[in-house]
């Protein structure tokens, strides 16, 4: 009985649109749902945005505290995977084990399987993992981008105890043919081709993207895990040196193709086909403490995957309907192969995973006279999962087990209300409630208020609270060995409270700003441990405690008619503490930071446009972390802080037959020594270039 009026909701839902409803233009217009917080102004490689009026901000925004990238941070070169474009403009952790290597993200201090990724809508986080590889996302596939922080995921999906990133495409608003492809070139025998065509009329857009990206990526590094003696002549030790190495077994191939197909009827419904097929070959690199010479093994890994999203849009002035349907298939194979000594490689691992997901969701909007907006939702995804690693067996009887084969079915609905009672006031609840095979979390509540404080300034005070609840994965619960069926559910109450301002000039400047207070507490969070039988196993640690603050400031402007600049950056304090009970009489790790979770981060961006020239610099910051819940401090219980800059100069050239980009970019400008993971050595500096060409189609030469 519990879901009884959630469900008679959906069914009452589109009805009531029906009755409401009147047809709208093509171009649907400007909404309380849907209007957008500010034009944009002028012209060249940065634009003046016009500060946003309370008046006119979206009833949708109401207690939404949101990091929205532009386009240009997405399209800064065709080298960027997600991962990337995250780690230098967001106050997200980002962890990565190199270049086309596992990279996860974390919001304020919680775990990479408590941040929810969405494509397009569709939930696109491993059933048997919970997380997301952003290394395996090229950001020139991604037209919007935004990460919802905290209570706010509630408002989109559940089981985001840290956060949502979603991740979508948008039409190519192509007049014809067009069409631009990008050839990049990096050390390390590295090279990047992106090519997309387009075409289009007033009805259709039709794109194809392509990417191929491969390297040896046999980047030199110091191993301070090795060291090595200097001898004299008579074999006396009289000194020491750490040696430089090149990285092993680190090379990479990746194929990732898009089709996107759009059709506007002309009369408040918009069609969708977008298809993402990936082909990924990769080589694991060695630890620093793996000795071994890189020909007497083999450590790879293999991906094909394929997303599709189907979607239908129908807009009508004060309402909107929307449905979309999915299909996932990705098939993954690890294969770590060994020299035993006889010059022949033996099978030391061969595991296979096999994914196939069917999603469907339904959605809908109604505003009432500017002061009230209402909104449903109810989305499915069914996994079918094959896991097995053929070289590990266990006998159940007579049956020889090698993995799981699982089936789970994840239902997630919600309803929201958000409330506009006067111009300076706004007030949000939303009600979730999900199903992860046959059981039913409890009701998932959030409530938000705004408010304006001042207009001078666009002062606007947030508050917010929330419950959120995550089911085990199915690693969590099934994976041999170390498989944890027993496990409890996280779940956690989130408080939130913050100011944001805004600030400007029409076509001259504009700066704006947020800072945010957060508090959680996380009940059965659940952390994998190393068990006396050599295998690690998950276990629910009682509670974590993570809190902190979260900074963020912008500013645009025009220092002459053809000079402009951009600034941002980001500060986020992040402690995370567990406060469980201890597992042994021996456990020291009640009341210490999580393992891999920084305290502090820092980001900082800065473009300057002159003319046809473009100057970018990036840079971040990440506080020590540790490798053990003890926060040990020893030679392997703790990853120093780094630094890390980037630095980039453009340039376009307009051809009568093309337009030209030429790149040049230098990462790791100033030659760092680091490393994200314990034993992982991060590339010093290096250099790419690239040159892009977009034909002029249909320009008359002269």
């Amino acid at each position: 009985m519990k879901t009884t009026a959630l469900f008679l909701w959906m069914l009452l839902f589109p009805a009531l649109l029906r009755a409401q409803g009147e047809p709208a233009p093509s171009d649907v217009p400007e909404t309380p749902q849907n209007a957008g917080a500010g034009e944009w102004r002028g012209k060249g490689a940065i634009a003046i945005r016009e500060v946003p009026v309370w008046g006119r901000r979206p009833m949708k925004s109401i207690g939404v505290e949101e990091t929205k990238l532009d386009s240009a941070i997405l399209k800064e070169n065709i080298a960027l995977s997600m991962a990337d474009a995250l780690t230098f403009n967001t106050p997200v952790f980002v962890k990565q084990y190199g270049r086309a290597t596992l990279s996860t993200v974390s919001f304020r201090g919680t775990g990479p399987s408590h941040t929810q990724v969405t494509w397009n809508g569709m939930r696109i986080n491993n059933p048997m993992l919970g997380m997301t590889d952003f290394s395996m996302i090229p950001s020139y596939f991604i037209d919007d981008a935004s990460l919802l922080h905290g209570t706010s995921s509630v408002s989109e999906t559940g089981g985001g105890l840290g956060g949502l990133v979603k991740l979508s495409t948008a039409p190519a608003a192509a007049d014809g043919f067009g069409l631009q492809y990008i050839q990049g070139i990096g050390m390390f025998r590295t090279f990047d081709e992106f090519l997309r065509l387009t075409w289009g009329d007033e009805r259709w857009q039709v794109s194809t993207r392509a990417v191929y990206q491969s390297s040896a990526n046999d980047y030199k590094y110091r191993n301070r895990d090795k060291k090595e003696n200097i001898y004299d002549d008579e074999m006396n030790i009289v000194g020491s040196y750490y040696p430089t190495e090149r990285n092993k077994s680190g090379a990479f191939d990746d194929v990732h193709v898009l089709q996107e197909v759009y059709y506007n009827t002309g009369k408040g419904d918009r069609f969708g086909l977008n298809a993402w097929y990936i082909n990924s070959n990769r080589e694991l690199p060695l630890l620093t403490t793996d000795y071994a010479d890189d020909t007497q093994f083999e450590n790879r890994q293999r991906e094909h995957t394929l997303r599709s999203v189907l979607s239908w849009d129908h807009y009508r002035r004060n309402w909107k309907a929307a449905a979309k349907a999915g299909y996932v298939h990705s098939w993954t194979a690890y294969d770590y192969r060994r020299d035993k000594g006889n010059g022949i490689l033996e099978a030391m691992t061969r595991s296979r995973s096999r994914i196939n997901t069917l999603y469907g969701q339904a959605d809908g909007e109604y505003s009432v006279g500017g002061k009230w907006f209402f909104t449903a939702g109810l989305s499915a995804h069914q996994h079918f999962v094959e896991s097995a690693d053929k070289n590990i067996i266990r006998q159940q009887g007579d049956k020889a087990v090698v993995g799981y084969d699982k089936g789970r079915i994840e239902l997630d609905g919600s309803l929201s209300v958000k409330w506009r009672p006067t111009e300076r006031l706004g007030l949000s609840v939303v009600v979730r409630e999900a199903m992860y095979g046959t059981s039913w979390s409890p009701v998932i509540p959030a409530f938000f208020a705004d408010c304006l404080l001042s207009r001078r300034g666009n002062v606007v005070a947030k508050a917010s609270v929330s419950r959120n609840y995550r089911f085990p994965t199915l690693n969590d619960l099934y994976f041999l060995p170390g498989g944890n069926p027993g496990l409890n559910s996280e779940q956690g109450v989130a408080y939130e409270a913050g100011l944001s301002f805004a600030v400007g000039k029409e076509g001259t400047y504009t700066l704006s700003g947020s800072a945010s207070w957060y508090d959680q507490h996380i009940d059965d969070w659940i952390l994998w441990l190393p068990t006396a039988k050599g295998f690690f196993s998950p276990v629910n640690i009682k509670k974590v405690h993570a809190y902190g603050v979260e900074i963020r400031a912008d500013l645009a402007a025009a220092l002459t008619r053809e000079l402009k600049i951009n600034l941002n950056g980001t500060f986020s304090w992040a402690p995370s503490i567990n406060e469980g009970e201890p597992m042994s009489p021996a456990d020291r790790s009640v009341g210490k930071q999580l393992p891999y979770e920084p305290e502090y981060s820092a980001t900082a961006t800065g473009r300057l446009s002159w003319r046809s020239w473009g100057l970018l610099y990036q840079f971040c910051y990440y506080s020590e972390r540790y490798t053990m819940s003890s926060n040990d401090i020893t030679l392997t219980g703790r990853l120093t802080p780094y630094l890390m800059s980037n630095l980039s100069l453009e340039k376009g050239l307009s051809l009568r037959w093309a337009d030209l980009t030429l790149k040049g970019t230098v990462n790791n400008l100033f030659n760092e020594e680091y490393l994200s993971v314990l034993s992982r050595p991060m590339p010093r500096m290096n250099a790419e270039f690239f040159i892009g060409i977009k034909p002029k189609w249909g320009t008359k030469k002269r």
